[in-house]
């Protein structure tokens, strides 16, 4: 699972075909033709990295402000193109790995009861 994420791997060929764009998915695997579009990954992997990564930015902001005063405008320029890259970086990796937990826990939209 961690080299779908790592590489953008189709989670059942394996071939690298997820990923039409930086983090936008392919609507289906080219090679062995999985449909992407049935997964649901929606917003959880960005809401979670900007909580997550806005925690440590904030905690480094603070310890960086009492350890040493700096201008408000080193804080702008350090923490917002930092948690901006952060977010936009991992974002792919996040995506990717949602996408192949789904697949790989059979998980669908809307299912309350397992299939029999």
């Amino acid at each position: 699972m961690a080299q779908v994420a790592l590489r953008g791997l189709c989670p059942r060929c394996g071939k690298p075909t997820l990923f039409a764009s930086w983090i936008g998915f392919a609507d289906r695997c080219r090679v062995c033709a999985l449909d992407f579009t049935i997964f649901n990954v929606g917003d959880g992997p960005a809401a979670f990295l900007t909580l997550i990564l806005g925690a440590i930015v904030v905690g480094l902001a603070v310890w960086l402000e009492l350890a040493i005063g700096p201008p408000w405008w080193v804080h702008v320029l350090i923490w917002i193109p930092l948690t901006a890259g952060g977010v936009i970086g991992a974002l792919r990796i996040a995506k990717g790995a949602l996408m192949a937990a789904e697949y790989h826990n059979a998980a669908r939209e809307g299912r309350i009861a397992s299939d029999q």
